[in-house]
């Protein structure tokens, strides 16, 4: 399944706000129409969004934009995932940015395959695994990292379960995860954010694993929820992992100085297209928060699995 592909020097998006109830596409024809995608979650997942920007900037070129212009406005479309600066530095340093943005379209298929190769190997036979929000195809091109750690763990045959929370306020864990994992018949039920502790307390959760939308020296940046997600499965020794390329990677910033999205009200006010709050209510609505290295077991890469407070020493070599 393909988030998204380049067809006919047009940029097809699976339009993930309709999903789960209508799989339909949306054609992106300028590189302001790519920017439009990513602000509105058309396209969203770090990868995924990483990409995209790549094919926005193929696009601008092939118009003839102000490319200085189109790279600035591109990179503010969302702030907090490191895979849109990283994809838009990488095509503006290339000869040939079209190419150089389908070679990442074929990069980000291997990587999430080789994540998910060497994330099997933490998954047990029998264990039940929690994910939060979504980081699956639909947050790639395709196939997934921390879903992909969980379809290669199935695919060698291994009797797993997994649970999927809603992941407020937008729900991508209900309406894109828990999609997927019945794409393709793997065991998943949903609960709501506020029962992965209690489930964890009663022993029916084995191991957690997660995406990330920037990893630093200190811990990790992904979907508002992950902190307390994290800090149940350390009260209750459950395996914490991340899953994500190293194009996630940030080794300029501690990972406490990342800007945390905020994102419109009413993605909180509304939910399911009903207002489920008094009018004129004031929200604070954080897309994003911080997971510290000292609440996660390892994370799982495209060239294997590592520990975040030994970044330096196993990193320095991989870049």
């Amino acid at each position: 399944m393909k988030t998204l592909e380049w067809e006919e020097n047009k940029l097809k998006l699976i339009d993930q706000t309709k999903l789960p109830d209508e799989l339909s596409y949306v054609y992106c024809e300028t590189y302001q129409d790519v920017i439009n995608a990513i602000k509105d979650m058309v396209v969203r997942g770090a990868p995924a969004i990483g990409v995209s920007a790549a094919f926005g900037m193929a696009l601008a070129d092939l118009a003839g934009e102000d490319m200085e212009k189109a790279a600035t406005e591109m990179k503010a479309a969302r702030p907090t995932a490191v895979n849109l600066m990283w994809a838009v530095d990488r095509v503006m340093s290339s000869e040939d940015i079209l190419e150089e943005a389908l070679k990442m379209f074929e990069e980000d298929i291997n990587t999430n395959l080789a994540i998910g190769k060497y994330g099997s190997d933490v998954i047990d036979d029998g264990d039940t695994i929690l994910t939060h929000c979504n980081a699956g195809a639909l947050a790639c091109v395709d196939y997934g990292t921390a879903l992909g750690v969980i379809r290669s763990a199935f695919n060698q045959g291994k009797d797993i379960n997994v649970i999927c929370d809603e992941t407020r306020p937008r729900g991508q864990g209900a309406s894109l995860s828990v999609w997927e994992m019945q794409q393709e018949k793997i065991p998943v039920k949903l609960i709501p954010d506020v029962a992965s502790g209690y489930l964890m307390s009663i022993g029916k959760i084995d191991k957690v694993v997660i995406g990330a939308d920037r990893v630093a020296n200190d811990g990790i940046a992904n979907k508002i929820g992950s902190f307390m997600v994290a800090l149940a499965a350390k009260r209750f020794d459950i395996p914490f992992y991340v899953a994500a390329p190293l194009s996630t990677f940030d080794k300029e910033i501690s990972i406490f100085d990342t800007e945390i999205e905020e994102r419109d009200p009413n993605e909180v006010i509304y939910y399911g297209g009903c207002r489920i709050c008094p009018k004129g209510t004031e929200v604070i609505n954080p897309a994003f928060d911080i997971v510290p290295k000292d609440l996660i077991t390892g994370v799982i890469t495209e060239k294997g699995i590592f520990d975040l407070n030994n970044l330096e020493r196993d990193f320095k070599d991989l870049f």
